[in-house]
C-alpha cells in the first residue's frame, strides 16, 4: 500500500495526514505548541516544538492509519511564512525563532 504524508508546521501547531493513492484519508493528528509575545507586536516560537510535533504528528498518524514507515511513497511539506531562525556557526538555534 502506498501512503502519502501532508505535513503543515503552521503558527498554531503542527497538522499531519496520511492519504492513500486514491484520495482515501487513512488519519490525520495534530499537535498544538505555544506562542510567545514577550512585546507587544512580537511574536516568537522555539523551533524545537515544531520539529518535534512533527515527529510526534507523524507518529500518531501511522498508529492511527496502521501503516509502515516503508508504506510512505511521498510527503508534502509546507509552513508558515516569514519566520526567521537564528543559528551559529554550528547550525544550532540561539534564540527563538521570529514570526
Amino acid at each position: 500500500m502506498s501512503v502519502y504524508l501532508g505535513i503543515d508546521v503552521g503558527t498554531s501547531g503542527t497538522k499531519t495526514l496520511a492519504i492513500r493513492e486514491d484520495g482515501t484519508i487513512l488519519a490525520s493528528a495534530t499537535v498544538e505548541y505555544p506562542l510567545s509575545t514577550p512585546k507587544p507586536g512580537w511574536s516568537e516560537q522555539d523551533p524545537e516544538h515544531w520539529w518535534q510535533a512533527c515527529v510526534q504528528s507523524v507518529q500518531k498518524v501511522r498508529e492511527k492509519g496502521g501503516f509502515a514507515a516503508e508504506d510512505v511513497a511521498g510527503i508534502g511539506l509546507s509552513g508558515q511564512m516569514h519566520g526567521s531562525v537564528f543559528l551559529n556557526a554550528s547550525h544550532q538555534v540561539i534564540r527563538p525563532a521570529i514570526l
